[in-house]
This record gives C-alpha cells, structure tokens and sequence, in this order.
C-alpha cells in the first residue's frame, strides 16, 4: 500500500519544505503553497521546487487556480535569471492562462531578458509596473542579471550601454557604479567614460582552461610505448 496521507494536525507540524517533500501531490497542501508564495515575496525569498509543486497541483486542481499567485510565481522566475526557472514554471501553465494579458506581457519581458534586448525589456516593464510593483526587489533582481551578463560580453563596458542594461543613469548610476567598484572589482575609466568589468573566461577567453593543453609530461610518456 502507497503512503498514507498525513491529517492536516499532522501536516501543520512541517514546514511548506517538508510538506513537498513528504506528500508534493496531496491537494490539502495547496493553501500552505499559496501562502508561501507570498511569503517568498514579502521576505524577498525564493523556492523553486515549492512553486513547481503548487503549479502542479492546479493542473490537477485546475479550479482552484489562483492567477494573481500564478503571476507572482513567474515574476519570481524572472528575478532568478539566468537560471530557467521561467521556462519551467510556464510549462505548468495551461495555455489558455499564458494568453492573459498579463501572462504575455510576462512572457514578452521573458525573451527580451534571454535575448539580451534591455532597452525593450525596461520599456516593457514600465508599461507593466502595476504587475511587477507587487514583487519587492523586481528592478534590482534584474539589474543584477544584466550586469552578470554584461560581465560575459564586455571586458570595458561604455556609460551608455550600462545605462541602457540597468536602467539608470546621472547620479543613481554614479551610486551603483561606486557600489560596483567597492563590492565586485569594477574599475572607472574617467578617459572614455567606461568601466572595467573583472576578467573571467568569457571576457578574457586565454583564461579559459583548455585540459588538452595541461596534461603532464609523464602522462604523455606513458603513452608512447603502449602506442608501440
């Protein structure tokens, strides 16, 4: 006989964590996977694998669904760029949710971020601001992504594309900038009004080990008398 489903005296007794883990497809838990959703969002916290299951119930419970949770799940998603969390999270979602208006506009300001376009994605969002406002955090989630990526494209970032890419510029751009610097190694150059980003292998591609090219001397002697 399969697990026996646990009273809701006995489900009180776990976190929402535990609760997925021990029984992720009992809908009793559904109301504790709402309200850890909004939980995730008041603390600025965030579970993937407990929105995955809440997402999942709704395909079974489908009258049950609450879009405005729905939303804030995939908002979520959104700030956790680059991983594809988005891409995960929407394909639980029937399609007749993806085609709300919301929904697209969420999906839209998605595959601007996977493509890079930031100029068109700030644009998007301010049309949307009432959506992504529910959800602390939402700009600087997404400024962080776009300075991870800019640091996998660009050795000396100009002024004018960081601006575009986090949405700031003037004086609000002088303070992310100075936090940049003092927290994660970017250095000013006041010449060109640029910024150098740290090296890593992407940006400085001669950094990127290459295990063909390091393999010991011994090793290679090895080889040769068995090749004989």
């Amino acid at each position: 006989m399969g697990k026996e489903m646990e009273s809701p005296k006995e489900q009180s007794s776990y976190t929402v964590e535990q609760l997925v883990a021990v029984n992720p497809f009992n809908p009793e838990i559904l109301p504790d996977l709402e309200n850890y959703v909004n939980e995730q969002v008041t603390s600025q916290t965030y579970s993937l694998d407990a929105n995955l299951c809440l997402l999942r119930l709704y395909q079974f419970e489908p009258e049950r669904m609450n879009t405005h949770v729905v939303a804030r799940i995939l908002i979520k998603a959104l700030m956790a760029m680059p991983s594809p969390d988005f891409s995960l999270c929407l394909f639980l979602i029937p399609e007749r949710v993806q085609m709300e208006e919301e929904f697209k506009s969420l999906i839209v300001l998605s595959h601007y971020l996977e493509t890079g376009r930031f100029q068109q994605f700030w644009d998007e969002a301010a049309k949307n601001r009432h959506i992504l406002e529910t959800v602390p955090g939402f700009e600087q989630a997404i400024q962080a992504y776009a300075t991870h990526l800019l640091s996998l494209t660009y050795q000396k970032v100009p002024r004018s594309v960081l601006t575009e890419a986090v949405n700031m510029d003037g004086a609000s751009l002088d303070k992310f900038v100075e936090h940049q610097v003092t927290n994660n190694g970017w250095i000013i150059v006041k010449e060109d009004v640029s910024v150098v980003l740290p090296q890593n292998e992407f940006n400085h591609p001669e950094l990127k080990k290459n295990t063909g090219e390091n393999v010991p001397l011994e090793h290679i002697a090895r080889i040769f008398p068995i090749l004989g």
